[in-house]
């Protein structure tokens, strides 16, 4: 269906096939949502303690799932699904922090999407995700196909090719893997938005919901605590 689920006539066009998954930058959207919600934490754990609460929160062996859609199929949204997210937005937000690092920049002025996929982003959902760093919503855009704009400005015109050339001699090439900082930059990233890295214009235009832990078996706690916790063990350990 061309049609967004919200516009009219959207029910009727897909009632051969009826909502059969979610596309990936509806992924994006439902678990940005989840966390603003305060369904699942800031380090993507799903709060299991919110089934008794909800029918839309449900047990899936050792961990909670969320129901999106009822019906056939029945859409859930795993604990496994949000951690594939995870995994994928810290890596593109640690490689992003690496190429920061390189220029001697703590933040960027503007944002640009390419290709297909990025074409559908929601910049506000790619940021409570952690996906990009910090910036002004409205300095973060689509620019659609570049590749293929790029090849075209190259084939038909002999000044842009001598300008890819002059570019391509300068650049460097960044191999994560062995950028020692590559895997604290990762960890740090699998929070949502961010473990450590704060977010000020995202807060002014997005009320993020406060830290809380959730367990693996999805018990929820409050992180300030916990922490207090830790520290008080540890410093007694230490006397001992």
């Amino acid at each position: 269906s061309e049609l967004w689920s919200d516009e009219p006539g959207f029910l009727d066009s897909v009632q051969a096939t009826g909502v059969t998954g979610i596309c990936g930058s509806g992924i994006i959207e439902v678990v940005a949502e989840m966390y603003l919600a305060g369904i699942i934490s800031e380090d993507g754990v799903v709060d299991g303690g919110l089934s008794a609460r909800s029918p839309r929160v449900t047990a899936n062996g050792r961990t909670f799932s969320y129901v999106l859609k009822e019906g056939e199929p029945r859409i859930t949204i795993t604990q496994t699904d949000v951690r594939a997210i995870q995994l994928a937005k810290a890596a593109l937000y640690a490689g992003t922090k690496l190429l920061m690092e390189k220029q001697h920049t703590d933040h960027v002025d503007r944002i640009h999407f390419a290709g297909a996929f990025g074409s559908f982003i929601d910049p506000k959902y790619a940021m409570v995700l952690g996906l990009i760093p910090d910036c002004d919503l409205d300095k973060v855009s689509a620019v659609g196909n570049a590749a293929g704009a790029g090849a075209r400005m190259a084939l038909l015109n002999r000044g842009y090719r001598r300008e890819i050339e002059e570019t391509v001699s300068r650049i460097e090439k960044i191999e994560t893997a062995l950028e020692p900082r590559f895997q604290e930059h990762f960890v740090y990233a699998m929070a949502l938005p961010n473990k450590i890295d704060p977010f000020p214009k995202l807060s002014a235009a997005v009320k993020l919901p406060p830290r809380k832990t959730v367990s693996e078996d999805g018990i929820a706690g409050d992180a300030a605590p916990r922490r207090r916790s830790r520290e008080g063990h540890a410093a007694r350990r230490g006397r001992g």
